[in-house]
């Protein structure tokens, strides 16, 4: 079945279509087989396939149902050999790797051997942060030597990446910041080998808007119904 729909504009405003971007029907994905065909279809429409590098969002109301994602994303990367490195907040980070445990995946162990990194998002912010804003060398280093470290005697293995540090700027009303970070992945994107899912809670948008300015920084946008729907833009 041909469960990705091709769409135009990745903003997904109602009516208005325009350059071409991909959106994933959420409601048609299944534990075990989706986020591995994912990335496989991400890394064949993005500029940077070459490097592995894809960049996603799912914009959640339900953090059950962003769980379920990010534990299938990282879970599927991890039991096909590829490490992973999550950085979270507290509660998430429990419940993903509740997730992971679910899917059979010894988090535990993988964490001591390397395969797995969990981080708290707003400590590794405190990595690169000055004066509210990324500084982008900071973020290089910091960011980098967090992916180099589950790629340690596997240099040629794409990393998958978790990460809520944009969200928890949204949260902060630093939405300015939080668009120059997406702008600072998708550079590290060109020089690292890693596939990015980010999570942002959908009630930010409401508050700050600028949901056109997130999407032109990810190459999917996961859709929960699989149609083009208007979320948080005036």
């Amino acid at each position: 079945m041909n469960w990705l729909r091709e769409v135009p504009k990745a903003f997904l405003r109602e009516g208005e279509l325009g350059t071409t971007r991909t959106i994933l029907p959420f409601s048609q994905l299944r534990r075990g087989r989706t986020l591995t065909t994912l990335v496989d279809v991400m890394s064949t429409t993005t500029n940077d396939a070459a490097s592995g590098h894809c960049h996603a969002v799912r914009f959640y109301e339900d953090e059950q149902s962003l769980y379920q994602i990010a534990s299938d994303f990282i879970g599927d990367g991890l039991v096909a050999g590829q490490p992973a490195v999550v950085i979270a907040t507290p509660v998430h980070r429990d419940e993903i790797a509740r997730g992971l445990e679910a899917l059979s995946c010894d988090v535990t162990r993988m964490r001591v051997s390397g395969q797995l990194l969990m981080l708290d998002a707003r400590e590794t912010l405190l990595t690169f942060m000055k004066d509210g804003y990324p500084q982008p060398e900071a973020f290089h280093e910091s960011l980098a030597r967090a992916i180099d470290s589950v790629r340690t005697g596997r240099p040629r293995v794409t990393v998958r990446a978790y990460g809520e540090m944009v969200d928890c700027l949204w949260k902060d009303g630093r939405s300015d910041a939080a668009i120059r970070l997406e702008v600072l992945w998708n550079e590290l994107g060109t020089i690292r080998p890693f596939s990015l899912l980010c999570g942002y809670s959908v009630g930010n948008f409401y508050k700050h808007g600028a949901y056109e300015d997130i999407c032109r920084q990810h190459t999917h946008v996961l859709s929960e119904g699989g149609h083009p729907t208007r979320i948080g833009v005036a």
